[in-house]
């Protein structure tokens, strides 16, 4: 038996993990070294710790050995939304009276990225603090409808009323309301689910397709999504690695920029100057805020929209002082020329493989928005008024 044991050790190049004075039993005062842990070299390296651990001695000779590894899993990370209707306004506002600079003049361009700068450190951090996660719930379901939320929502008012008065007829009629809501719930389960059935029983080919999923996949855990390979340009070239699709991506959609030929454009060119002394006024600022759609994904800062529009009379006079002096200096901060793209796959596709079933989203910078909203109303304005387009242009004019 030993002579085996040795064998299949050194033939498969296994090691021990335990060390070599470990004592792993102990019966009526003796103590013995008989239980041994062996592992690959591969295993070897995973492993985080393998020792006896007396205090989960269950009742036997042998003592517990635990076995750590690290295996490297890969996270993956549920999708999250903040809770914007659920924001603490008061608070957050009290937050920008204390942390947010005095609203002096911005004289040089260091200045004015200094202040952007500022200003998203600040939005970050007020998001962070007053605004809370919508959290995945695990028992949310497809079945759940109307009529489950309206019984959940009551059976939820009853109890806080028996917590609140604490008598008889209070915790009977939450208990009666309480089957009746686990009566609506399983109704609606099992309407769901044979709807379910209804449409799979009606086509042939997913009734068995269903069939073999619950018997192979079912109790699977969820794989993660991976980019399909692409097609190289017209060849039949495929890209495996993550660095040629990023290639082939880049030359898509940022492809190099060829040098245009203005030879024959004259010199001599006629300019008209218009002169706008308007300054941007804090209702114009607002106006331009609530201009931008408020359900956008977030910009490169991880700031959305919503975060703006909540009214802060504080972050509103900043904004406007940044902007006129932006207008008066002819500057426009970088912080707001950084853009996030993404690549996007276009939906109801057959194949994902040729590059044509993919599109791009910018994700601009928010006050960069705000901004490019306000000078495009103004341009909009002098444009009309100083008669710069013909009466036969009919797009791109204010309606």
């Amino acid at each position: 038996m030993i002579d085996t044991l040795l064998n299949v050790i050194t033939n498969t190049r296994l090691r021990l993990l335990l060390k070599s004075d470990t004592i792993t039993c102990k019966t009526h005062n003796q103590f013995m070294m008989i239980n041994l842990v062996f592992s690959s070299e591969k295993i070897q390296s995973m492993t985080c710790k393998c020792k006896v651990r007396i205090n989960l001695h269950q009742k036997s000779d042998h003592l517990s050995i635990v076995t750590e590894l690290n295996l490297q899993t890969i996270s993956v990370q549920s999708s999250t939304r903040w809770l914007w209707k659920k924001i603490n306004t008061e608070a957050l506002s009290a937050y920008l009276q204390i942390y947010l600079l005095s609203n002096h003049s911005l004289n040089s361009r260091a200045e004015m990225n200094d202040r952007v700068t500022e200003i998203i450190k600040i939005l970050q951090e007020i998001i962070e603090k007053f605004t809370l996660w919508a959290k995945s719930l695990n028992w949310a379901r497809n079945f759940w409808n109307q009529s489950c939320f309206k019984v959940v929502t009551k059976s939820k008012r009853l109890q806080i009323i028996w917590k609140t008065q604490d008598t008889l007829e209070t915790w009977n009629e939450y208990l009666k309301h309480n089957d009746h809501k686990n009566k609506i719930i399983r109704q609606t389960k099992c309407t769901h689910f044979r709807s379910q059935m209804h449409e799979l029983s009606d086509a042939l080919k997913l009734i068995w397709c269903f069939a073999k999923w619950a018997r192979i996949k079912s109790q699977l855990s969820k794989k993660l999504s991976q980019f399909s390979s692409l097609k190289w340009n017209d060849t039949n070239y495929m890209t495996t690695t993550f660095e040629e699709k990023i290639e082939m991506l880049q030359g898509k959609f940022f492809p190099s920029l060829s040098q245009a030929n203005i030879n024959d454009i004259s010199d001599s060119f006629i300019f008209l100057t218009v002169s706008s002394n308007s300054c941007i006024s804090e209702n114009k600022m607002k106006w331009a805020i609530r201009w931008v759609k408020a359900n956008k994904a977030s910009d490169v800062f991880e700031i959305s929209n919503k975060a703006l529009q909540a009214d802060f009379t504080e972050l509103i006079s900043v904004l406007t002082s940044l902007f006129n002096a932006c207008v008066i200096h002819k500057y426009h901060s970088k912080q707001f020329k950084k853009i996030q793209t993404i690549v996007l796959c276009k939906s109801k596709k057959s194949d994902y493989i040729d590059l044509k079933t993919y599109w791009l989203i910018a994700l601009l910078d928010i006050m960069s928005k705000a901004s490019k909203s306000i000078m495009i109303k103004r341009l909009s304005d002098i444009t009309e008024t100083h008669h710069m387009l013909s009466n036969a242009q009919m797009r791109v004019r204010c309606k």
